[in-house]
């Protein structure tokens, strides 16, 4: 799985950083989406899923291969 992030789109409404805080967190600056990583683990699958999901701008992207 490969993760993307688009922060033009992102709102910064933080629901990514609260459900996988291992894997997002927001910019100080501007509070928009920081991925920390662009390759989840199989264990942060799960989360990663359920926060594109929830993300209210669509701002998260995810790539299986």
């Amino acid at each position: 799985m490969e993760l993307r992030v688009d922060r033009e789109r992102c709102i910064g409404a933080g629901m990514c950083v609260l459900t996988a805080a291992g894997v997002f967190d927001q910019d100080d600056a501007d509070g928009r989406v920081v991925a920390l990583i662009t390759a989840p683990t199989h264990d942060q699958e799960s989360d990663v899923r359920e926060a594109a999901q929830m993300c209210p701008a669509g701002a998260i992207t995810l790539l299986t291969h």
